[in-house]
C-alpha cells in the first residue's frame, strides 16, 4: 500500500460528477447532508451560520501484530519487560463552526481524552496504566473552491495546537510514577499544520463525497521527539432512506509514518510501545454509519449520528497494538442566519 491509493478514489468517485446535474445547489438540509460523523471538516455553511457539535469516539485495540500477522505475548517477553494486552482510547469532541461569509467557514475542535492500557509483564503479573486530559486544540478554515448544481469542493487548512500534555505518568509494578508509552499521550507536544481538501456530490435520494487530509509533523517536542505525519484518504457514499434518516458505508485508508527521535525517559527495551522502530503503519477500514435529521419542528436543524469503523487490513512496522474496532457517536445543532 502507498499513497497512490488516493488514484483509486478518484477514478471512483470524480466521474460520479458527470451524474449530478440536478439544478438545486448542494445542500446540507437534508439527512445524507453530512458526511459520516466520523470525518472532520466535511461540509460548509452559508454566511451567518452557527453549529455546535459533540462527538464520542471509543477506539478499541487487543493483541499485537509484528507486521501483518498475530504475535504471541510469550514471544514479545523474548526481548520486553511486559506486552501490551489491550487498550481503549475514548475522546469527547466540542465544535464549533462558523460562517463569515459563503466561501469560508471557520471550525473549532476541543477534547478531553481518557486512555486505559492494559499490560502483562515478563512474570505473568498484570497491571493496568491509565491517562486523561485535554488533547490538543485545532482550529481551520474551509475554503470553497467549486461549486456545480449539487456539487462542492472546498479546501481545508488549520493547525493543531499544542494542549495536550505528553508528560502523563502512571505507576507500574517496575517503577512508580513511569512515564507511559508515546500512545497514551495526550497531544504531539507540537504546533502541526493542517491541509486537506474534500468533494462532495449529491443526487435526489443518494449522496458521495470522498477527503483527503494530512497533518504534518514538522517541529521536535520539549520530550526530544516529534510525532508521525499522517496522511488519509476517505470515500463514502450515503442513500436518503427518508426526509428524517439516512445510511451510508465508507472506506478509508490511512499512512501513518514512524515516530522521530525519542523520548529520553521511555527505556525502548521495557515493552514495544516504548521503542520507536515499533511506530507507522498503514491501515484500510470500513465504516457503516446511521444519521438522523430534523427537518422541521421544534427540533429543527439538530443532527444525530454514528459510525462503526472496522479494520480490514492493518500494516504495522515493528511490533505494534492491533486495532479492532471504532466508534463515533455525534450530535450536532445548526443556528441559522
Amino acid at each position: 500500500m502507498n499513497r497512490n491509493i488516493i488514484f483509486l478514489f478518484l477514478i471512483i468517485f470524480i466521474p460520479l460528477t458527470t451524474f449530478a446535474q440536478d439544478k438545486q445547489d448542494w445542500s446540507a438540509a437534508r439527512p445524507d447532508g453530512h458526511a459520516p460523523i466520523s470525518i472532520m471538516g466535511d461540509h460548509m455553511h452559508n454566511k451567518g451560520e452557527i453549529m455546535f457539535s459533540y462527538k464520542n469516539m471509543p477506539m478499541w485495540m487487543k493483541g499485537s501484530l509484528q507486521g501483518s500477522d498475530a504475535l504471541a505475548d510469550n514471544v514479545i517477553l523474548q526481548n520486553y519487560m511486559a506486552a501490551p494486552q489491550d487498550m481503549q482510547m475514548n475522546m469527547h469532541m466540542l465544535g464549533s463552526m462558523y460562517a463569515p461569509s459563503n466561501r469560508v467557514t471557520l471550525m473549532v475542535m476541543v477534547n478531553y481524552i481518557s486512555n486505559t492500557m492494559g499490560l502483562k509483564t515478563k512474570m505473568g503479573m498484570d497491571f493496568t496504566t491509565q491517562s486523561k486530559g485535554f488533547g490538543d486544540i485545532t482550529l481551520a478554515a474551509l475554503v470553497n473552491l467549486y461549486n456545480l448544481p449539487q456539487q462542492s469542493i472546498h479546501a481545508i487548512a488549520g493547525v493543531s495546537i499544542p494542549t495536550g500534555n505528553i508528560d502523563q505518568r502512571d505507576n507500574t509494578p517496575m517503577m512508580n510514577n513511569a512515564q507511559l508509552a508515546y500512545p497514551m499521550q495526550l497531544g504531539s507536544g507540537t504546533l502541526d499544520p493542517i491541509l486537506g481538501i474534500t468533494y462532495l456530490g449529491q443526487k435526489a435520494r443518494y449522496s458521495w463525497g470522498a477527503q483527503t487530509k494530512n497533518t504534518f509533523r514538522v517541529y521536535e517536542n520539549s520530550e526530544k521527539y516529534r510525532l508521525a505525519n499522517q496522511f488519509s484518504v476517505v470515500g463514502w457514499g450515503a442513500i436518503k432512506a427518508s426526509d428524517y434518516i439516512s445510511l451510508s458505508g465508507s472506506i478509508r485508508y490511512t499512512n501513518t509514518q514512524s515516530i522521530r527521535g525519542k523520548d529520553a525517559d521511555l527505556n525502548p527495551m521495557m515493552m514495544p510501545l516504548f521503542n520507536t522502530a515499533n511506530s507507522g503503519r498503514e491501515q484500510i477500514d470500513t465504516g457503516i454509519g446511521v444519521n438522523f435529521y430534523a427537518p422541521k419542528g421544534p427540533w429543527k436543524n439538530l443532527r444525530l449520528a454514528a459510525e462503526l469503523l472496522l479494520p480490514v487490513l492493518q500494516q504495522v512496522n515493528g511490533i505494534q497494538m492491533k486495532n479492532t474496532s471504532m466508534a463515533t457517536f455525534g450530535i450536532q445543532y445548526a443556528l441559522h442566519h
